[in-house]
Parts: structure tokens; sequence; C-alpha cells
């Protein structure tokens, strides 16, 4: 019986056990399955369909439990949401969200504490309000995310904030954050970490407020916000003022002069950057090491610093031991080395780039990385390369040493061992060959001589450098093939050199490589599959230049790598267009110009999300341009010299970004659309040499405030120039060259003051020029020939400063972009103006109506290369102080109705290789001398019948009597002769007539009589017809 009690009790424990258990199990098994509040998934929801997501950042965010959603964490016991981290990557471009707004319903999320949207791109909307509600938040960033306007004064009520971070920089133009007012700061009570990088405050009051408000504060940036001195608070007092702030960026703001006294007080502080605070005029800039001891890393860069400060006095080793960093880059330390700071034994990095020291540079056995690029040594020797046996990283870029790189010499205490890692001796016209000596820096990780002189192959000597990463020898005079060595490298740059043969296969076993660029060499062979095999980490490669390299690549091949920019210019591309690129999603650049490429572009180009550059010119490719990339991200895209057909399409208008236009010379047609307007950041729209047609849109005006270049040439465009094209005020570059436009050359053309190209060559003008036209006086090109135009050439031409003196270039180039063309008529012929075009300076007023005379005034333009004021009807002679124009070489009169002799004053252009002056009425002696006795064709003086001298066959015999004078006497003569042949047709005339009538009458005696009747009848007449007009006369006059 008490057994089995003891049993009954033991399955009544284990029953309980079980039960129990069970229950919680249950629980537990509940709650596991438990999802987040309805109320925020929806929210959340709201706010994923506010954004655009191309790079799907938010694809798991689907199904019922939002705390199982990537970058959503939420209370283990409440579920509700509690962390938000939505940071991207804009800046590399690997992902991001892109809004215009911050969706209001994520106000619901009540008990957020960690909110990162950080790196997105929110273009600019106004920082959201509601976020100052979260009154749990402790951590919340949004830099470099695209806002813009004030900052909410709610976001003091967020007293429990630990992290506040809006910096943002000048590269996130134009989007820009400002304040009013820092007053709110004071609420943020737990603040430890503030960055307002960027942040504007130069209309802000209470900046002071961040100095001693925030007592926990230990991370302060006050980054490019706009200070001045009297936002400092020099006076306040210092016991208060940022006591455990251990780093305090104060760069690029507007101070000057002493230092403020709350420095005394920053005993925690061990960052400090006060770059480009104008520490020139302040007398205790000297003693900062001494006022903050536990300082481990200093920027004083561009602070108007010199050699005064470094003194034995104020720089000792014991004083500033705590010193690491030392940034003195941009200041005006000249001459000697500052010996004193090889006192600073605590010392590890050093920055003395860009100043004036010459002198050799001393040993510190302590320091691993120094600069002191951008200096003005003379021998590289002074640098001390193979003295520095300690140093891990050495910049002596930019001080244009010359001569040889040369190799420790035998009597140079030389180094057992190297640390070196890092060399960079980038622009320093170094030359001869790279000394084998190289090899004996084995832990070499980056290697650059770029821009340098450099000859010969690359040595062997590299090949024992396994540690290198980085390899760039662009731009030297390099030979021999290209290099077979791998090592680990990630970087190589050997473009603009002069390496042939074929890309070994062997460059596919570089693993680790990230860029290739090849570009500008004389390489050729065939690149295949096998030289990409392994090369998974590639993200940019570049053969640009290499005519004799060919891609034969299957249009199946799967690349194993992602490439951001592809550039393969010059190259021969077969089997058409390289469709192994399809898959290559984070393509930003793709530049295939002249590449052999053939037939329809693809479709998928316009689905690449992130191209923002694309040049196909010079290629064959056809078909519409319906399917090329017009997407809100496009920037670049060049298009010209194809065969594309069909109009330009309206989807072009939806490229806001659209910086670059170019679809010259090919054979589209219709007319421009009109929504181009939308194309508000448009800065070159090049259209030319098509078979567009109709009248100018209205709305291509609308682009004022971007547009710097408009070509419309060699089209059918007619009718007048719209009045609203008088809003683009940036034009640099105006060409509606070769078309049918026809009225008046506006008069508001005086509004285009920036101006420097102005081409409106065979078109339908008429009128007058205008002398509004003057105020274009940057005018580098005025050609309006082959016009209809009438009246004379306006004087004030002379005033046209951009053809005196060349001091202003416009711009021919954007990003890597330089091929941009002008056609002018020089010499004669038509010429294509590309690289040189900024040089050329011409006017050509030729094939008009023109009249009157040349203006003496267009001597004073003595930067013109080119005058062609042929064709016309111009009369007068040519000014005599048109040796002036020292410039010139190519000269223009001919066809219009000059006189008068040829000006010596001709002989002084010593430039002159083409002259026509044929067809005018000059006269008198050809000049002789200089640059004229090498125009030797005769008909540059034709039609021109009292000219004489070489090169024409009519010599000046009588020196005392020119052709002219001897003309007159020979006219004279003949003149005489004329006189008695015409006094004696006279009397011979008279003689016939009148013994012809009187002779017959006095022999017929009839005829005489009948003649005197008809006479006596006709009297009585006349008699009587007569006195009967006056007889009525009379009798009018009765009363």
């Amino acid at each position: 019986m008490g057994n089995q009690w003891v049993w009954g009790l033991i399955h009544l424990v284990l029953l309980s056990m079980f039960l129990v258990a069970t229950k919680y199990t249950c629980l537990g098994a509940q709650n596991s399955t438990r999802s987040c509040h309805e109320r925020e998934r929806l929210a959340l929801l709201q706010f994923k369909d506010s954004v655009k997501d191309d790079f799907k950042m938010l694809s798991s965010w689907v199904g019922s439990d939002c705390c199982s959603w990537k970058g959503v964490i939420c209370d283990a016991a409440t579920r509700s949401v509690v962390s938000l981290h939505l940071r991207g990557n804009y800046y590399d471009g690997d992902y991001f969200l892109e809004g215009d707004k911050v969706n209001e319903y994520l106000a619901e999320l009540r008990n957020l504490k960690h909110l990162d949207l950080s790196l997105n791109n929110f273009q600019g909307s106004l920082i959201p309000k509601f976020i100052g509600s979260f009154k749990q938040l402790s951590y919340l960033n949004l830099s470099h995310a695209g806002f813009s306007g004030i900052i909410p004064h709610h976001f003091g009520n967020l007293s429990n904030l630990k992290v506040l971070d809006f910096g943002s920089s000048s590269n996130d133009e134009p989007w820009l954050i400002t304040s009013n007012d820092m007053a709110w700061v004071a609420g943020l009570s737990s603040l430890e970490h503030l960055d307002l990088s960027g942040v504007n405050l130069s209309q802000a009051k209470n900046v002071d407020t961040v100095f001693y408000m925030i007592p926990s504060s230990t991370y302060l940036s006050l980054r490019e916000c706009g200070l001045t001195n009297v936002d400092l608070g020099l006076h306040l007092n210092s016991s208060k003022i940022l006591p455990n702030t251990e780093h305090l960026d104060l760069s690029f703001n507007s101070f000057e002069g002493q230092l403020p006294h709350f420095f005394q007080n920053l005993t925690s502080l061990t960052f400090l950057d006060l770059s480009n605070y104008n520490l020139s005029l302040a007398w205790n800039s000297v003693n900062l090491l001494n006022m903050i001891p536990s300082l481990s890393e200093l920027h004083l860069s561009g602070c108007g610093l010199h050699n005064g400060p470094f003194s034995p006095t104020y720089l000792n080793s014991s004083a500033h031991s705590n010193i690491q960093y030392l940034d003195l880059n941009g200041n005006s330390i000249g001459g000697r080395f500052p010996s004193e700071l090889m006192n600073i034994t605590s010392l590890k990095v050093l920055d003395l780039s860009s100043n004036s020291l010459n002198s050799s540079i001393p040993v510190m056995p302590n320091l691993l990385k120094l600069d002191v690029s951008h200096n003005v040594f003379e021998h590289i020797e002074l640098v001390g390369i193979w003295r520095q046996c300690h140093l891990k990283e050495l910049r002596v870029s930019g001080n244009y040493f010359g001569g040889e790189l040369i190799s420790p010499s035998s009597n140079m205490s030389e180094c057992f061992h190297y640390a070196l890692e890092v060399l960079k001796a980038d622009e320093n016209k170094l030359n001869g060959l790279i000394p084998e000596s190289v090899g004996k820096l084995n832990n070499l990780r980056v290697l650059s001589l770029y821009l340098n002189s450099f000859t010969g192959s690359i040595p062997k000597a590299l090949e024992t450098l396994r540690s290198l990463e980085v390899l760039d020898l662009s731009r030297n005079r390099l030979t021999g093939p290209f290099p077979s060595f791998l090592g680990k490298l990630t970087h190589l740059y050997l473009s603009n050199n002069q390496f042939s043969g074929s890309i070994p296969v062997s460059i596919g076993q570089l693993t680790k490589l990230v860029e290739l660029d090849v570009s500008l060499n004389s390489l050729e062979g065939v690149v295949m599959e096998a030289h990409f095999a392994n090369l998974s980490m590639l993200t940019d490669l570049y053969t640009t230049g290499n005519h004799k390299l060919i891609f034969n690549i299957s249009h199946e091949w799967i690349p194993p790598f992602r490439l951001r920019n592809v550039q393969l210019s010059s190259c021969k591309i077969l089997n058409g267009f390289p469709h192994w690129l399809q898959n290559q999603r984070k393509l930003e650049q793709l530049v295939l110009s002249n590449a052999s490429l053939y037939g329809l572009p693809p479709t998928w180009l316009q689905y690449m999300p992130r191209l923002f550059y694309l040049n196909l010119s010079h290629n064959k490719l056809i078909g519409s341009l319906i399917n090329l990339p017009f997407s809100v991200y496009t920037a670049i895209l060049l298009l010209q010299n194809n065969l594309f057909n069909g109009s330009i399409p309206r989807s072009v208008c939806r490229s806001t970004s659209l910086v670059f236009l170019d679809v010259s010379s090919n054979r589209l047609s219709e007319n421009i659309p009109d929504c181009v307007e939308n194309l508000q950041n448009m800065e070159m729209l090049i259209l030319g040499s098509n078979g567009l047609s109709g009248v100018l849109p209205n709305s291509l005006g609308n682009i004022y405030s971007s547009l710097k270049w408009l070509k419309l040439n060699d089209n059918n465009f007619n009718g007048q120039i719209p009045q609203d094209l008088r809003k683009l005020t940036s034009l640099e570059v105006l060409d509606l060259g070769n078309n049918e436009f026809s009225g008046n050359i506006p008069k508001w053309i005086r509004n285009y003051t920036s101006l420097m190209v102005l081409r409106l060559h065979k078109n339908n003008f008429t009128g007058g020029i205008p002398h509004s036209l003057c105020k274009c006086s940057n005018l580098h090109i005025l050609d309006i020939a082959h016009n209809n135009l009438t009246g004379s050439i306006p004087h004030c031409f002379g005033k046209l400063s951009g053809m005196k003196i060349v001091t202003q270039y416009y711009q021919q180039d954007y990003e890597e972009v330089s091929v941009i063309d002008v056609i002018q008529v020089i010499k004669g012929s038509e010429l294509e103006y590309t690289t040189t075009m900024s040089l050329v300076v011409n006017m050509d007023l030729s094939s008009n109506k023109l009249t009157g005379e040349i203006p003496v005034e267009l001597t004073a333009l003595a930067s013109l290369i080119g005058l062609n004021l042929s064709h016309n009807h111009l009369s007068g002679s040519i000014p005599d102080s048109i040796g002036n124009m020292k410039a010139l070489n190519s000269l223009d009169f001919s066809d219009n109705q000059l006189n008068g002799t040829i000006p010596p004053s001709m002989a002084a252009l010593n430039f002159l290789s083409s002259m026509n002056l044929s067809h005018n009425k000059l006269s008198g002696r050809i000049p002789t001398g200089n640059q004229l006795q090498t125009l030797t064709d005769p008909s540059i003086y034709a039609g021109n019948r009292d000219l004489c001298g070489a090169p024409l066959p009519n010599n000046c015999s009588n020196p005392e009597n020119p052709p002219a004078t001897r003309s007159k006497n020979k006219y004279k003569k003949a003149n005489e002769l004329r006189k008695v042949w015409f006094y004696l047709d006279i009397t011979c005339g008279f003689a016939t007539g009148f013994w012809g009538i009187i002779g017959v009458l006095a022999f017929k005696k009839q005829w005489r009589r009948r003649l005197f009747m008809i006479a006596e009848v006709t009297m009585d007449k006349v008699y009587v017809a007569v006195a009967v007009k006056i007889s009525k006369i009379k009798r009018g006059r009765e009363p």
C-alpha cells in the first residue's frame, strides 16, 4: 500500500512536470511565432512603396513577420520595431534607396531606438519632422543621404539621443542642410557624438550652444559649416566647454587669429583638426601643443604656418610625447627641413606636402609615414629613399626632380633591411631606366611612378616583389612586352606607354586584380575568355587606343566579374555588340567608340540601372534610338557618327540628369521634341549633321540655367530663331550653320555675354549685322558667311576683346570627353578643328551683300588668325594699319570693289600663309618683303588690272610713272583723237542736212511756194485760236 502511494506520488509529480513543461513549451512556441505589430508592418510596407529600390535592399520585406526582414530589429519581448538599419552605399553605387521624401508612416514606429538612413538618395527632400517624436531614439544617422532644408527644432526633444549624424560635404551638392538657430541642441542632454559636417551654420544663432551645452559630448565635427570667430565664443567660461571631448573637427571654416580660450579645458582631446584656420597672426598658436598635451593627432593643413613656430622653445620631446600624427600640409614652411620636429620622438606620421622645402630630409628612426609631395626639392637624393630604413610609406610626388632614379652608391650607408611598403614618386620628370635596385624594397605593396619619363622595359627585379599589390607606371615611355610577373597585384596601370606584343593569358591568374589599365599602348593580338577566367574581383577594364588589339569573346560567355567601368575604344570587337556585358548590372561607364560595332544595339542596354556614361560613337550601329538608356541616371550619352535613323524619341526627356548628349552625324529626322525643357542639367546638346527639320521649339530656351553648347548645324531647320532662346545666357557655343533659318539676326543676342563661338554659316538671314553683337565681347569665332546680310560692317567689332587677346578658353570637354569640333573656312577650305579648337580665332563675313568700307577698327583684333570678307560689295581702300593684325594666317578680300594701293604694312604679317585679293580695283605696286615673298601665286591678285610687280607678269618699269599714270596719258591721247573725229562728224552732218534741204528749195520754185503757203495757213490758224481764247478769258472777268 505504501509502495502504491509512493508510485502514485511519483506519477503525480511526473504528470505535473509534464503539464508544466507542455505549458511553457507551447507558450514558447507561441512567442516564437508571434509576428510584429500589424500597424508597424503596414508602416514599413508604406515606406517600401514610397522609395525606388533598384538594388533590392528591401526584397526581404514580404510576409507577416516584419521582425524577420533585413534591416529591421524588434524587441524580443514586445515585438516592437526598435531598430531600422537602412544604410546604403550611394557613393560607391553598390546599393542605395532613392525617393523624394521619407514616408510619414514611419512615425508609427514609436519605440524606435536606432534609425540609420545614411548614404541613400532622398533627392533634396526635407528632413522629416516626425523623427523628433521618437522619444526613445538613441542613434540617428542621416548623413550623406541627400536631405536639405532647415534642421527641425523638434530634434531637441530627443533627450535619449547619444549619436546624431547630419554629416555631408561639398560633394553632396545641391542638397544643403542648414540651421537658423542651434538652441535645440541644449535638449540633447545624453548626446555623445555630434557630426554637423557640411551643415550650413553661417546664418544660425546660438552656435556656441554646441560647445558648452553638451557636457557628455566626446565627438564633435563642425567641418565646412561656414563658421567664423564669433561662433567660437572666444570669451566663454572655458570650464564648461567640452570637458570630455576626445575628437574635435573645426576644419575648413573661416576662423583666423587667436585660438579660443576653451582649448585650455580640452584635457581629454586626442584628435584636433584646425585645417584652414588662419593661424599666421595667432600669438598663442605656438602654445597649442602645450595647451593640449593629450593630443595624439593634429591637423593644421592650410593654416598659414611658416618656419617661425618650429623652434626648440615650443616643440620639445617631453612636452609633446603623445603626438603621433602631425599634418602640416599646404602651409608656408620653406627652405630647410624643420629639424625641431625630430625632437618629437613619438611621431609616427608626418605630412609636409605642398610646402616649399628644398633641403635634405633627416632620418627619423620612429617615423613610419612621411609625405613631402609638392615641395621644391631639386634632387631626389635630398629625399634619401635609400637612407630611410624604417619608413613604411614615402610620398615624394610633384617635386619635378628631373634626372634619374639612381641606385644607392657604394659609399652610401645602405639599409640592411627596408621596411618601405608604399613609394609614390609621381610627376617628377624622372628619366632613364627604372633601376634594378627597386627590387631591394622587398616589402613594397604600392609602387607608383606615374607621369615621369622612364624609358626601357620593366626591370626584372620587380618580379621579386611578391607583396606588390599596386603598380602604376602609366604615362611614361616604357617599351617592351607586357609584363609576365604576377605577384598579388590588385591594381595594374600601364597606360600611355609604348608596350607592344600581346597580353599574356597568364594575366588571368591575378585572382585579386581589381583594376587593369593598358590604354594607349601598341598592344596587339587576340583577347579571349581565358584572359579573364579567374578575375572574379575585376571592376575596371581599360584597353582604349590599342588599335591592333582584338576582342574575340563569345556572346554566351558569362564573366566571373562585375565590372563598373569598361573602356575598349579603338580596339576591334568581333561578333558585333559584346553581349557578354549583359549581366554586368553594376556598369557605370561603358565606352566602346570606334570599336567596329555594327547592327542594332541590344535592348538590355536600357535596363542597366547604374549606367551614367555611355559612348558608342564612331561605329556602324543602326536603328532607332528608342532602345538606348534614357534613364534618370544617364548623364553622358555619345552616339555620334553612326547610322541611327528615325526621330529623337520623347523618352530622352526622362533623362533629367543628362548633361551631355551627342547624336551628331547620324540619319535622324523630324523635329526636336518640345519636352526638352525637362533636361535642366543639360550643358552640351550636339545634334548636328542629321536630317532634322522644322522650327526650333520654344521650350529649348527653358534650359537656360545650364546649357553651354548648342550645335544644330547641318540640318534642315527653318523659320526664325525663337525669342525664347534669348534666355540661354550661359551659352558659350552656338552653331546653327548650314540650315534654312531666315529673318534678321536677333538683337537680343547681346544677352550671350559668355558666347565664344557664333556660327550662322549658310542660312537665309537678312537685314543688317546688329550692333548688339558687339556686346558678345568674348567671341573667338564669328561666322555669318553665306547669308543675305546687307549694310555695313559695324565699327564696334573692333571692341571684340576675345579677338584681341585670348585670355579665356571655352570648355572643350566634359569629364574625359574632349573630341568636340567646329568647322571653319580658313585658307579657302573647310577645316574641322577638334583638339585645337579653342586656339582658333576667326571672323568670316563672306558671301553676303555688305557695303561700305572695311572699318579700320578691325585691325585692332590682333589675335585674329582668319579674316574673310570676300564676295561682298565692299569699297574704299584696305586700311593702312592692317599690319597690326600680327596673328593673321589667312586673309581673303576677294570679289569686292576695293580700290587704292595694297598697304606696305602687309609685309609685316609674318604668319600669313594664305591671301586672296583678286577681283577688286586695286592699283599700284604689290608690296614685297618678309612673308609676302612666299605668296607667289599670281591668282592672288587676278582681276586687278592696275596692279603690277611680282608675281604678276606686268612689271612696274617706271617707278616714277606707275601704271595708273601711264594709263591716263594713253587715255588722254586717245581722247584727243576722238575729239577730232567728233567735230568732223558734226561738220559733215551739218553740211549734209543744210544743203540737202536749202539746196532743193533754192532750185525748185513750186516746192518753195507750197512750203510758204503751208506755213502761212498754219500761222493764221494759230493766230485765230489764240485770239478766241483771249476773248473768252476777258469776258469771263467782266462783272
